[in-house]
């Protein structure tokens, strides 16, 4: 049967179109002059059987990995920090069937997980890739728990995000690192990228808690778990501890487990290109303390640097408008070099037009990733005709890409978000607590509007007043009957995740009708881009003849994504990266 969830997803999907690479750029001509005299001109930095580019979580499972398996292995780092973008990230791990839900009573199977996956994936990606991250995943997970100090605990009622489909689960198969203590790294904490929002001082907080957060206010469970996350905050204070969380545990967790193995992380390292020999990727040249050299690599390269989404050249050639670099929360040096690397030595590229996507707020000091405050009864959004133009409750990529795909010449970007006082008065909007006054500069650089009128609302956003009112009538009518008979905001069990479930009959919906009303500019944000080197089910990159390249392998935002244009549940990044990390390293290995 054919659900509300089901018909979003495969609208939303744009039309898949695969961008091949090409085999000109002056990495190859690098690359070609390895053959003769040119290899003798650079300086060899270290000789490792595995240079791992990048030491976000697909690089540095990767490392850990091929150490386990008794390589020596490199990690090259661009940053002067490590963790990228997982460091960054509420770090939800989508992995169906690992130990950590299993042992929790998650009631998963590969059965159900498969057809799960292949009904949000659909024919976007290869069967045998979908089948090794799903035979892998689990396994990843314990060898990770086995050689580091990471454990994990499951996102109790985080849905995946499309549960009416064969083999979804309503009460979620996602996971997320545990407390870490920062101690453990000794000096090498300092190295850690920060996170993209700053946990409340003195809180231990973790990705699952931030829903009962937003209702601290109205909500005896919001309550007391704000208390528990001051709770464990003061108990690690008096045990002189640094705790980590989300992506700062994730990070943190995996660079631990790299220092015991002795596996070296060089900071400030760029890649400036790939190194070929005889037709196979051999090595990597990069910039270590300011000078230019080669790290050969005796058995293979993984590249696992990221995504693109920081260059504005590769997102306006391959991405649709408007599109923008100041959008995005990835890791600002996140800017494509392993990809174009790649793609100079012959790797195909695919689902380049694609991102992470999520509606966020234009902040002036960044981008706000719109999660609960969209799916919290009392809002909606609209477009610039003033009318509603999606189920404002669903999964956050499918939201962008209704955004650009319900009328590519006229699409709904920006979006505002709409709200009232009561709204204000109930729920925590980002780190705003419940009736406090929003910053100045939200509202001076165009981000957030405040009227005491719909008209004058709609006037400050450049609406039609008379659109705007009726949307809001037409939706105060739907709400307080229950039920959204145009968008279907509340039909999926995923709808209900960022709710309120004190309001009745419907928990995504109420009534705006408190004055004074806000407006909240919303434009295509994304945790990073999903376009990249096409891989196959061992995470060996590929020509556009599908031939392998020899040495070569990628993993995480580097590589074009396992699920497509879709987002199987929370953690569809991370999950996928660190599994083919793994996988390409006892590929490595010969232990597959």
């Amino acid at each position: 049967m054919s659900t509300n969830a089901d018909r979003a997803r495969r609208t939303a999907r744009p039309t898949r179109r695969q961008v091949l690479g090409t085999t000109a750029g002056a990495g190859l001509a690098l690359a070609a002059g390895a053959h003769g005299a040119g290899a003798a001109d650079l300086p060899l930095l270290g000789t490792y059987d595995v240079v791992v580019i990048g030491s976000g979580a697909a690089g540095m499972t990767a490392a850990l990995t091929a150490a386990g398996q008794g390589l020596g292995v490199v990690v090259v780092e661009k940053a002067a920090t490590f963790g990228g973008s997982a460091a960054r990230s509420g770090a939800g791990v989508w992995i169906p069937n690992n130990s950590v839900i299993l042992a929790a009573g998650v009631p998963d199977t590969p059965a159900k997980a498969a057809a799960y996956l292949a009904a949000v994936v659909g024919s976007d990606v290869p069967a045998a890739r979908q089948q090794a991250f799903l035979a892998h995943g689990p396994d990843m997970i314990s060898f990770v728990m086995a050689n580091s100090p990471l454990r994990f605990r499951w996102m109790e009622g985080y849905s995946d995000y499309y549960p009416e489909l064969p083999g979804g689960l309503p009460n979620g198969r996602s996971i997320e690192p545990d407390q870490f203590d920062g101690n453990l790294l000794g000096a090498e904490l300092a190295h850690l990228n920060p996170p993209y929002m700053q946990v409340p001082a003195g809180m231990v907080v973790f990705s699952a808690d931030y829903k009962w957060l937003a209702l601290a206010a109205v909500s005896v469970k919001g309550a007391a778990v704000a208390t528990e996350c001051l709770a464990r905050g003061t108990k690690a204070a008096l045990l002189g501890q640094k705790p980590l969380t989300m992506g700062q545990s994730l990070a943190a967790g995996l660079r631990k487990g790299l220092m015991d193995a002795g596996a070296p992380v060089w900071l400030s390292t760029p890649l400036t290109s790939l190194y070929v020999e005889g037709g196979a990727v051999t090595g990597a040249v990069v910039t270590k303390n300011g000078t230019s050299g080669l790290v050969r690599a005796r058995r293979a390269v993984v590249v696992g640097s990221g995504g693109f989404e920081h260059n504005a050249a590769m997102r306006a050639q391959y991405q649709q408008q408007p599109i923008g670099t100041d959008w995005t929360v990835g890791a600002k040096e996140n800017t494509g070099d392993g990809i174009r690397a790649g793609q100079q030595v012959g790797g195909a590229l695919g689902l380049m037009e694609d991102a992470w996507w999520g509606p966020a707020i234009p902040l002036p000091d960044q981008p706000y990733f719109c999660l609960a405050e969209r799916t919290l009864p009392g809002g909606l959004l609209i477009n610039a005709a003033g009318a509603r133009f999606v189920n404002e409750a669903a999964p956050y990529s499918d939201v962008v890409h209704t955004m650009y795909r319900r009328d590519p010449t006229d699409p709904d970007i920006p979006a505002w978000l709409i709200v009232d006082q009561n709204y204000r008065d109930r729920y925590l909007f980002k780190d705003v607590a419940p009736t406090f006054t929003f910053p100045d500069d939200w509202y001076s650089s165009g981000a957030a509007y405040k009227a005491w009128t719909l008209d004058a609302l709609a006037s400050s956003v450049g609406v039609p007043a008379a659109a705007l009112r009726a949307t809001v009538d037409r939706f105060n009518s739907l709400a307080l009957k229950g039920t959204d008979t145009d968008f279907g905001r509340g039909d999926s069990a995923y709808d209900h995740y960022y709710t309120d479930p004190s309001v009745l009959p419907n928990s995504c919906l109420a009534p705006l009708w408190l004055p004074p009303y806000y407006a909240f500019r919303i434009v295509p944000g994304d945790l990073g881009t999903k376009g990249g080197l096409v891989t196959d089910a061992r995470a060996r990159v590929l020509r556009a003849d599908g031939s392998v390249i020899p040495g070569l392998y990628a993993a995480g935002n580097a590589s074009a994504a396992v699920m497509g244009h879709s987002y199987a549940g929370a953690g569809s990044t991370i999950g996928p990266a660190m599994t083919f990390g793994y996988i390409a390293a006892l590929d490595i290995a010969g232990a597959l």
